[in-house]
């Protein structure tokens, strides 16, 4: 077996110098003959070699003493999609960037043959490598804010790809840059092409990597969660897209957590447990008849209309809804409690109103004569397209914003339009799980100050309360003495899930929750949410483009368009007999297992 070694100059290589080496700017002034004429045969001889372009036997990457891929073997051929599906930290990821000599600063990469369309790359130097990224293969990261370039705008980091690999003459580049934009689904791409990163919705960045990693049409495509941030209409446009690469010849590696999204384009799946296959094989059979316990367990946890009304963790009833508030305002009117299973909201307080509300950003109308009530007990599902105006709706609620018209109650007390300080002692009532943590964590603090910063306990208790909620929402207490960023992207989720938890809030407003979770961890999660909705009461306000997840916890579920509400009704309804055109183009858009 031979051993190498990555060599990353710096402290290490970040997310964006992931994106920077992928581009091939960072090749300096160029290779010499032997790296040159080494990478050029590879991208050569993909073109006119049937044989597998990706083959890997017993690979094995090490972090220090710890190692985290576990003598993994795959291919990959031309015009073949296998996919990699597992639990985060499974080794997943590492796995897909060893292929690109991206497995991180410090790695260490064995393998017993490692080959790229027939050469073996176990001798690549690190300019060989940065040669070969973004020619012969294209990566996809699951988080485009930090691998998209924030002083650039979207046509410049494109543009880049076509510059740095000669795709297309110079005076084609802007032109190509537009029709690659379009291809991946962005609306007005000669207007987004003007604008930087920060300016463009989580979907938006999430299509605009997808149009750079294809840009230099590569033979190899590796797609981290590549439709994790997407609407289910875009995302069908999506891969769409990437089957028709497929078709067309090039090889895709997919990495999701999303079941049904592998079922609809991958011909062979490998499953990952402990750095591991534990499983693997032709994508029907795998699907249909799973051999592994693990691979049972991962399609018996993903929500859907019939995983109503049960855990998905293990199948069993979820507890009954009481109707009751934990910490209920002096002067808010006594209602009737009861069970509520589906909904009964008449039954039970109104604690969130919306009334008429509208807001513009400039000229556009994000917003426009939004209303609903949210009852104690009751989860309210909010669905559409990005952009369509669910999260401006969540700020809204939140007191983040301040709408144009119309108005929001609180527990029957006006919320909107009041200063901050007559807002401030109510705010704990009504809290947020947002689609990224991160940027709301101060870096410096630890997790366990974070979880317990809202508590107006002493101390000790703080520090007990916190420890018992990072226990309910999966994390041992060993991480409470972790910072934010030595967290996956699912971890950091689980944390702002337990903060928000804290102080045992009214109104959850819940903005993606999910998103960024493999399966099984999302299980725990809407089970964890169910549960304490079921002992407090707890009403939630769910946004999600995930309209399987909408469907399994929602009671009710408003459908946006355009900013305005399009249909709504109890979420049964809505979903299996949708009125409007929009509603049912975005239930036949979801793919599905079967």
């Amino acid at each position: 077996m031979t051993t190498f070694r990555e060599e990353h100059t710096g402290t290490g290589l970040s997310e964006r110098e992931v994106g920077t080496s992928l581009s091939g700017r960072d090749v300096g002034a160029g290779l010499g003959g032997r790296d040159a004429g080494s990478v050029r045969a590879v991208v050569s001889d993909a073109v006119a070699s049937d044989a597998a372009l990706v083959s890997v036997a017993d690979l094995r990457v090490s972090f220090g003493g710890t190692e985290v891929v576990r003598g993994v073997s795959l291919s990959v051929a031309a015009g073949e999609c296998v996919a990699i599906v597992g639990e985060s930290g499974s080794g997943k990821s590492v796995t897909a960037r060893s292929l690109l000599g991206l497995a991180g600063p410090g790695s260490r990469v064995d393998a017993r043959s490692f080959d790229l369309s027939g050469r073996d790359v176990r001798g690549f130097r690190p300019a060989e490598w940065r040669r070969l990224r973004g020619r012969f293969a294209g990566l996809v990261l699951q988080d485009a804010l930090v691998s998209l370039d924030p002083l650039r705008t979207v046509a410049a980091e494109i543009g880049e790809v076509l510059a740095v690999h000669q795709v297309v003459p110079r005076v084609r580049r802007p032109e190509r840059v537009l029709e690659l934009l379009d291809a991946v689904g962005v609306p007005d791409p000669a207007a987004r092409a003007r604008q930087h990163p920060h300016q463009l919705s989580g979907g938006l960045r999430q299509r605009v990597l997808i149009a750079s990693a294809i840009a230099a049409e590569p033979k190899l495509i590796i797609a981290d969660e590549p439709t994790t941030a997407l609407d289910v209409t875009v995302q069908a446009q999506i891969l769409r897209l990437l089957a028709e690469r497929k078709a067309a010849g090039t090889a895709l590696l997919l990495i999701s957590h999303d079941l049904a999204v592998v079922a609809s384009i991958a011909d062979r799946i490998l499953v990952m447990k402990d750095g591991r296959v534990v499983e693997e094989g032709p994508a029907r059979s795998v699907l249909a008849s799973p051999a592994h316990d693990y691979t049972r367990s991962l399609l018996a946890a993903v929500p859907s209309a019939a995983s109503r009304g049960t855990r998905l963790s293990d199948g069993t009833p979820l507890p009954r809804r009481t109707l009751r508030s934990s910490e209920p305002f002096p002067d808010r009117a006594s209602t009737p409690s009861g069970p509520l299973l589906g909904g009964e909201p008449s039954l039970s307080a109104q604690v969130l109103a919306a009334t008429a509300l509208s807001m513009s950003y400039g000229p556009r109308r994000v917003v426009d004569d939004v209303s609903f009530t949210l009852h104690e007990g009751e989860t309210l599902g909010i669905v559409g397209e990005s952009g369509s105006g669910k999260t401006t709706v969540a700020r809204l609620v939140l007191g983040l914003l301040e709408p144009e018209a119309g108005q929001v109650t609180l527990h029957q007390r006006q919320w909107s339009g009041l200063p901050e300080r007559e807002r401030r002692p109510m705010r704990q009532r009504i809290q947020l799980i947002s689609q990224n943590p991160l940027d709301s964590f101060d870096p410096r603090h630890t997790v366990g100050r974070l979880v317990a910063e809202p508590l107006a306990l002493p101390r000790r208790e703080r520090r007990a309360r916190a420890l018992d909620l990072l226990e309910r929402v999966g994390l041992p207490a060993a991480y409470a003495t972790r910072h934010p960023r030595e967290l996956s992207g699912g971890q950091r989720q689980r944390v702002a899930i337990a903060r928000a938890l804290a102080p045992r809030p009214g109104v959850l407003v819940c903005d993606e929750p999910v998103s960024a979770l493999d399966v099984s961890i999302q299980a725990q999660v809407l089970d964890l949410l169910a549960e304490i909705q079921a002992e407090y009461g707890t009403a939630m306000l769910f946004i999600s483009h995930d309209l399987g997840v909408v469907h399994h916890v929602s009671d009710r579920v408003l459908v946006m368009k355009d900013g305005r509400v399009v249909e709504e009704g109890e979420v049964e309804q809505v979903f299996q007999q949708p009125r409007h055109p929009y509603t049912r183009a975005l239930v036949d858009a979801v793919p599905r297992l079967g």
